[in-house]
């Protein structure tokens, strides 16, 4: 009997043990405020090499927070992304980051969403809101993620002309830069994009000698690649001094026209993916540099974002660009130069080894005490 009464005291002791909590205890994802909770990442667009990182940063978030993730591209169909918005909030999901949303629509459809569905938590990424009037809104309880675009036309705008040519800049001379620019019904971040070029223009740094932009944006990349060719034979040598492309998937075509004709004229672009930096590294490249967000980081921080709704910790979302608590947060952004991806070997996914210290930079990743615990802050 001594001995039952000792081995039964120890197993309630063991049992005790198990089953409590204390300070020191370490956080797991099973006892995260959030665990079971469901979210979901749905972007308008294609699968992409920059959009698959920001799914699978967002994942490996949600699941380190106890979050049940699934994640939906709707290839470019603004239907089917409103279909699964829908479906998901029906189907009782807690969470949703929604990417991409077209700004004749996003601010209506979300605004009828959540009033049937108040509970549900959305953070958007590159989405504005803007009503029938055409003026921009906001939607109470929704944090709205834009990359800095201004910024990434500076960085890019910068390294042409105190880079490529500082010499020039400094004998006073404008910079001549030929601009690749967008067509109609274009995305708002280049209005942002716009902003950062214009102001070189305004300073006297740059002189556009022409702006092209693709014909055909079913097949963007060929029709850019043409519009180019037929743009640069119009130029004798040294009338163009650089090229500027407010998007990746231009300066792809530009590249090929480039290339194809021989011409000797260095190229920039902004935003980034395997393809671009591939192309970036050949000997000889003219595709010098572009500008981007770190994408491992913008998956990450949109997701804890929405945890932190999730959580009702507002307080604790904060614009890495002016480190202030808002609704409206910009992502810092980031020059890749030629140089940081030459030698072969480098692609969206390590990038972070070669384009230095900033491109790695974590200090504005939003957090609390019980998220850094959880995630390893």
């Amino acid at each position: 009997m001594k001995k039952f009464l000792t081995l039964f005291i120890a197993a309630v002791m063991l049992l005790g043990i198990a089953g409590c909590t204390t300070e020191d205890s370490p956080q797991t994802a099973g006892n995260s405020p959030l665990a079971g909770q469901k979210v979901a990442y749905i972007m308008q667009m294609a699968e992409s090499d920059i959009f698959q990182m920001w799914a699978d940063a967002a994942e490996q978030t949600a699941e380190g927070l106890g979050m049940e993730f699934t994640a939906f591209f709707c290839d470019g169909s603004d239907e089917q992304w409103r279909e699964i918005i829908s479906q998901c909030a029906a189907e009782g999901y807690n969470g949703l980051l929604l990417s991409h949303g077209g700004q004749d629509y996003a601010y209506s459809f979300l605004t009828e969403l959540l009033q049937q569905y108040p509970e549900l938590k959305i953070v958007t990424f590159d989405t504005l809101f803007i009503d029938e009037n055409g003026q921009t809104q906001k939607i109470d309880g929704v944090t709205q993620i834009f990359q800095q675009d201004a910024q990434l036309a500076e960085l890019s705008l910068d390294y042409i002309c105190n880079t490529l040519y500082a010499d020039k800049v400094a004998s006073g001379e404008a910079v001549n830069v030929l601009k690749v620019w967008a067509g109609p019904n274009y995305l708002a971040a280049f209005d942002r994009r716009q902003e950062g070029y214009s102001s070189f223009e305004q300073q006297g740094l740059i002189n556009t000698v022409a702006t092209i932009a693709p014909t055909d944006y079913q097949d963007a990349e060929s029709s850019m690649a043409e519009i180019a060719a037929a743009a640069l034979v119009q130029y004798q040598d040294g009338e163009i001094d650089a090229i500027w492309c407010c998007y990746d998937l231009y300066a792809s075509g530009v590249y090929t026209a480039l290339t194809e004709g021989g011409y000797d004229i260095p190229m920039v672009s902004v935003d980034i993916c395997n393809d671009d930096i591939a192309k970036m590294a050949e000997e000889g490249s003219p595709w010098k540099a572009c500008a981007t967000t770190n994408w491992d980081y913008n998956g990450e921080f949109a997701m804890r974002v929405l945890a932190l709704e999730l959580a009702g910790e507002y307080d604790k979302i904060i614009d890495p660009m002016a480190g202030a608590v808002s609704d409206w947060l910009e992502l810092p952004a980031n020059l890749v130069t030629q140089e940081m991806v030459a030698g072969g070997g480098v692609t969206v996914s390590n990038l972070d080894s070669t384009a230095g210290a900033q491109y790695s930079d974590r200090s504005w990743m939003p957090t609390t005490s019980w998220m850094a615990e959880l995630l390893g802050d």
